[in-house]
């Protein structure tokens, strides 16, 4: 595991502080559980999902909601991302296109069945609230098309410098890989200074995802959620603003 400690990711957001964080209806995330378990709620909803990730706050069950705060925090650092080789060939030998915010709730509802195995937390009512904050301009989906197939894809939500991905699926090899990197550079086009990937995996440790304290994430977040950037509470184009580093 990749593991940054207070001093380097101190010298990268040494200017950050918290001062600036609203009041929420959620504890400090600081007093999480060793689990990283902040609060337990009956409902999910779009002003609850606003509120939680402004302040570096996730859910991840449903019924009852479990929201969380881990320590360490996963984030990808724009000069750690590792893009996969041939990516460009997969992407004209497969004939795939790529979108943005056309096929949302499908791409979830994808996501949903390929990792049902890991256990089933995105269900119908994390895609109806997430589908509720996409309607709202906050959370986005990249689509990988193989005709008019929907082959692959990502989701995540988008708050002011702020991109928190949440899950990709893929139904042909490397389409989940072809998602990330067209979101990496839309992300450097639009101005996101913090992208988060919540707990590090397998799969998000060969991009190049790092982990950080929550303590040094939470005091950059303060500040990023707050940053303008370009289509912050919109939709996204449908087409690629930039090609993708691949």
């Amino acid at each position: 595991m990749n593991y940054l400690g207070t001093p380097l990711y101190g010298e990268v957001f040494q200017q950050f502080n918290d001062s600036s964080m609203k009041p929420s209806f959620f504890p400090n995330p600081r007093l999480a559980d060793h689990h990283g378990l902040v609060a337990v709620t009956d409902s999910l909803n779009v002003d609850l999902l606003l509120d939680a990730y402004t302040h570096g706050i996730f859910p991840w069950s449903e019924n009852p909601v479990r929201w969380y705060s881990p320590d360490p925090r996963a984030i990808f650092l724009r000069n750690l991302i590792r893009m996969p080789h041939r990516l460009g060939r997969t992407l004209r030998k497969q004939n795939l296109k790529v979108t943005f915010d056309q096929s949302f709730s499908a791409v979830m509802q994808n996501c949903a069945k390929q990792h049902r195995e890991s256990g089933e937390w995105i269900t119908p009512g994390f895609i109806s609230a997430y589908s509720a904050l996409h309607h709202k301009g906050y959370a986005h989906s990249v689509e990988v098309w193989q005709d008019t197939q929907l082959v692959g894809g990502l989701y995540g939500v988008q708050l002011g410098g702020l991109f928190a991905g949440e899950s990709m699926f893929h139904l042909v090899p490397n389409a989940s890989k072809v998602a990330f990197a067209y979101l990496v550079a839309h992300l450097d086009v639009i101005g996101t200074l913090l992208f988060d990937c919540q707990v590090i995996n397998d799969h998000t440790e060969r991009l190049g995802a790092v982990c950080v304290r929550r303590n040094d994430y939470l005091a950059a977040l303060a500040i990023v959620v707050h940053q303008k950037c370009r289509f912050n509470s919109q939709k996204w184009p449908s087409e690629p603003l930039a090609p993708a580093p691949i």
